[in-house]
């Protein structure tokens, strides 16, 4: 009878366990700041999971691992009230039916290579075209259209979930085998994002990741306050690849570094913003002051620190309306990205930053998203 007894009390405890880690409707509580549940189902019967982070001081961040996409980031405006300030969805369908990259981590290179070609130590590669001749993002099934694995680091203070991919050789045209590791860390009102990978063959590699901001939550972005660090930026031809040069912004409408309504000098930008802009040199240690966006009306903030020689600003010329969460429809010019990067089309360019990984190399970089409120 004691054995039967003691028996019985240890399964109670372990049944108690399991319900004080179940948040109901399939959510599984990782730990005070960290939930987990099933998000999908990929067409080959895979498992999409979304794990939710909250931090110390409230913000709330979805990240699921197809894409390794952020879905959603919650943050207090100046009345506290918390708001989803990104383009997502609250299921996984519609990002398997396709979306302009919400949120996802992009690679193996961000931004565009004119033509889907460029030579490496002799040797000519062709990738997948997939933007008119060019290539983008990755290709037909770059980072943000794979299933990542994923590991919850879990702490008190700074919960990080950490995704890993490996893309084999041959992968959209691009040579080795990567292997890569992307890290996202809510620290606060601090989210980092630290990106690693290592190669067997040289590759080009430029990840970033491709979320749409919107302060208010709704609306357009042309009333944001935008500044960027960035002195110059790489003109570009008519299908958006840059055309070699690096300019001065003085007296155009590139000129950010002073704060500036997005909307004021957007029409004199033929089709809108996707530029390049080119930050200045950083001298000192940590990472390089990028950007800062306003929402005046909401008073929400955020800055950018990045240790990437670049940074794309997007204003959300391609949405359209088609696609849309709740009451929100996604019209041009809804949303804005500001994507820390390597120059588009590098490997074609001698003269613009490295982006070309060799065996023994390691790829490390390092973006810093602070949320806050004036």
């Amino acid at each position: 009878m004691k054995r039967n007894l003691k028996f019985n009390i240890i399964v109670s405890f372990i049944l108690v366990g399991t319900m004080l880690m179940s948040c109901g409707d399939g959510i599984k509580k990782l730990s005070d700041n960290m939930t987990v549940e099933e998000f999908g189902t990929m067409p080959t019967g895979e498992v999409v999971e979304l794990y939710t982070i909250t931090s110390t001081t409230g913000i709330e961040v979805k990240i699921m691992t197809y894409g390794g996409t952020i879905t959603s980031i919650k943050t207090p405006d100046k009345s506290g009230e918390f708001t989803n300030i990104t383009l997502g969805f609250d299921s996984f369908e519609p990002y398997l039916e396709g979306t302009p990259y919400f949120g996802a981590i992009i690679g193996r290179f961000g931004n565009r290579i004119a033509n889907g070609v460029f030579t490496l130590d002799g040797e000519t590669f062709q990738l997948a075209t997939n933007d008119g001749p060019n290539h983008l993002h990755g290709g037909d099934v770059g980072f943000d259209k794979v299933l990542w694995n994923a590991e919850p680091l879990l702490s008190s203070e700074k919960p990080a979930l950490r995704l890993t991919y490996l893309s084999p050789d041959g992968e959209e045209g691009y040579p080795g085998n990567l292997s890569v590791e992307v890290i996202y860390t809510l620290d606060g009102n601090n989210l980092r994002i630290d990106y690693r990978a290592e190669t067997d063959k040289a590759t080009p590699i430029n990840l970033t990741n491709h979320a749409y901001y919107n302060l208010a939550g709704k609306g357009t972005i042309l009333d944001h306050q935008l500044t960027l660090n960035a002195p110059h930026y790489t003109p570009v031809n008519e299908h958006l690849i840059p055309t070699g040069e690096i300019l001065d912004v003085t007296n155009t409408p590139f000129d950010f570094l002073y704060s500036q309504y997005i909307g004021a000098r957007i029409n004199n930008v033929p089709g809108g913003y996707d530029h390049n802009f080119v930050l200045a040199p950083h001298d000192g240690a940590g990472l390089n002051f990028a950007a800062k966006l306003k929402e005046p009306k909401s008073g929400r903030t955020m800055e950018i620190f990045t240790s990437e020689p670049a940074i794309q600003f997007y204003s959300g010329n391609f949405l359209d309306g088609t696609l849309s969460s709740g009451d929100f429809v996604f019209e041009k010019y809804s949303a804005l990205c500001l994507e820390t990067q390597h120059f588009p089309d590098s490997p074609n360019h001698d003269h613009f930053p490295n982006t070309i990984l060799r065996p023994g190399e390691v790829y490390e970089t390092t973006t810093i998203m602070t949320f806050g409120v004036e």
